[in-house]
């Protein structure tokens, strides 16, 4: 059984993703960055994450999906806007055969920041 690398860099993590999906993380990365200019990058349970004072935001390639973690609370036109999204815990899944709704995810960024109180 072999085992999943140990990523300790966001991009160690996106040259383990397949190529087609590495341009959506990268604008993912850079949206963030971007949006919340003072967060830091770092590795979180193994998945990209940023942080202020706390980890806010984490996202990760799955086969189908991005997901876009954690769930998002408290702001309830774009909780609802995100329903179609939504995955059974609250996190989000964005499918990766549809167009990938950056503006959408900066919103969520932001929203994250301000909801960890960081």
């Amino acid at each position: 059984m072999s085992e999943r690398p140990r990523f300790t860099t966001v991009d160690e993590y996106l040259e383990n993703v397949p190529p087609d999906v590495r341009p959506i993380l990268e604008e993912i990365r850079s949206l963030v960055k971007r949006t919340v200019p003072d967060a830091q990058e770092t590795i979180s349970y193994q998945m990209p994450a940023f942080r202020r004072k706390r980890v806010f935001f984490f996202y990760a390639a799955f086969k189908n999906h991005i997901g876009i973690y954690p769930p998002l609370s408290g702001d309830e036109a774009l909780v609802q806007e995100l329903l179609p999204y939504r995955g059974e815990k609250g996190n989000l899944k964005f499918p990766l055969n549809q167009p990938m709704p950056y503006e959408l995810i900066a919103r969520v960024a932001t929203a994250l920041a301000q909801q960890a109180g960081t």
